[in-house]
């Protein structure tokens, strides 16, 4: 099927989500984390992946002094610096590596467990919190839907490029003016340090004048276009809808009716099999993380919040974005084998036309305790779904009718 609607927005995936509006995110943590133990004392080393971001923590009062004989040490009677890195997997699986990604040996793994037992437990710890804050995320998408009665506000981004300084010229000397040469290279040096100066500010003069001239296009946007031009109130839909991250790149199409009082949106949702299906523990004892499938009923019941709470939110932030708006139509359609023919094919699974009088009866500062299944219900909504989460494809609103 193609898109229904002229205008087509991607929105780019990624579990960390930051919602336009209410500045919330969930930030996962790294995958591992390394302990350096050595004559200076043992270190907590921390990072996340693909940032250079890293931090070194000291975690001990003590030296690591061991007289084990082993390949990785030098003697038995030296002090020795080992790094170990703990790799804890998705499916709970705990690896203690060396330095070059090879398997410690059980003597080394648990000598860690010994001297660093509570540190490795809260890395165990966190991993746990980061599977399962996933799935609390996945059907919580909606508790920052900006409230409608909030206008978006122009807030003025400040040039901050330093502005570069400009060089102290390097004087002749006494002695440099009795030798040509010499006064002739210190004039050189000037030079090139004042036209790279003049280019280098030139550069700055233009990046600030192109920073402040979009400055005044994005406050006119704001404070007036958005209240009277299609073009711009697409044009700032975008800008908010891109701001929000899903777990995975999702399409959406708008087109605007009515002189803009009313947008159509069709929302193409994730598949039931992209919903994350496990959830973690960590025993009281021992150094494991238990990992378990939730059940069918579980998975469909999380399906069946998220892709409401994804429906919410998006006419919650057009509502927001766009104060002309006086009605949102939003269809969400997922991607299902045909019963007659078995292909993949979209199937509607629910639409709502949304009047702005009515959504600005929602209690925004009481979102938590929404039935986000229900809040759609009291509109005009198109669904055919089981208590369970099953959907039947259903015939979305149309603009013609």
């Amino acid at each position: 099927m193609g898109l229904r609607f002229r205008k087509s927005v991607k929105l780019a995936p990624g579990i960390r989500m930051n919602f336009s509006g209410s500045g919330i995110s969930w930030n996962f943590g790294p995958r591992g984390a390394s302990i350096s133990v050595g004559k200076r004392g043992t270190y907590l080393n921390t990072g996340i992946p693909g940032t250079g971001l890293y931090s070194r923590e000291r975690i001990d009062t003590s030296n690591l002094n061991t007289k084990t004989p082993t390949q990785s040490f030098k003697s038995s009677s030296k002090q020795t610096t080992l790094t170990i890195t703990i790799r804890i997997e998705d499916d709970g699986t705990i690896e203690f590596l060396d330095s070059e990604g090879n398997q410690l040996p059980e003597n080394i793994i648990n000598l860690a467990k010994k001297q660093q037992g509570t540190y490795i437990q809260n890395l165990i710890q966190n991993k746990c919190d980061e599977i399962n804050s996933e799935i609390e995320a996945i059907g919580e998408i909606h508790l920052y839907t900006p409230n409608p009665e909030t206008k978006p506000k122009y807030q003025e981004q400040e040039f901050t490029e330093p502005e570069p300084i400009k060089p102290i010229p390097k004087k002749i000397g006494f002695f440099d003016k009795f030798f040509k040469h010499r006064q002739l290279t210190i004039e050189k040096e000037n030079k090139n340090k004042e036209d790279l100066y003049n280019e280098e500010l030139n550069a700055w003069l233009e990046a600030k004048k192109h920073h402040e001239a979009n400055e005044i296009k994005k406050r006119k946007l704001i404070e007036n276009d958005i209240y009277c031009d299609i073009n711009a109130m697409e044009l700032f839909l975008e800008e908010n809808l891109q701001n929000i991250e899903w777990p995975r790149e999702t399409l959406i199409s708008t087109e605007f009716f009515n002189n803009g009082d009313q947008i159509f949106i069709d929302v193409d949702l994730p598949e039931i099999e992209d919903i994350p299906n496990k959830k973690a523990s960590v025993p009281k004892r021992g150094y494991k993380l238990s990992v378990k499938e939730m059940t069918t009923r579980q998975v469909q019941q999380l399906y069946m919040k998220h892709v409401h709470a994804i429906g919410f939110r998006i006419i919650g932030e057009t509502f927001y974005a766009l104060p002309k708006i006086k009605k949102v139509t939003l269809s969400a359609y997922s991607q299902r084998p045909d019963k007659s023919t078995g292909q993949i094919c979209d199937e509607y699974l629910y639409s709502v036309q949304v009047d702005r009088n009515l959504w600005s009866r929602i209690n925004f500062n009481n979102l938590q305790s929404l039935d986000i299944i229900e809040a759609l219900t009291q509109f005009n909504i198109i669904r055919k779904m089981t208590k369970t989460g099953i959907f039947q494809a259903i015939k979305p609103f149309n603009p013609d009718s």
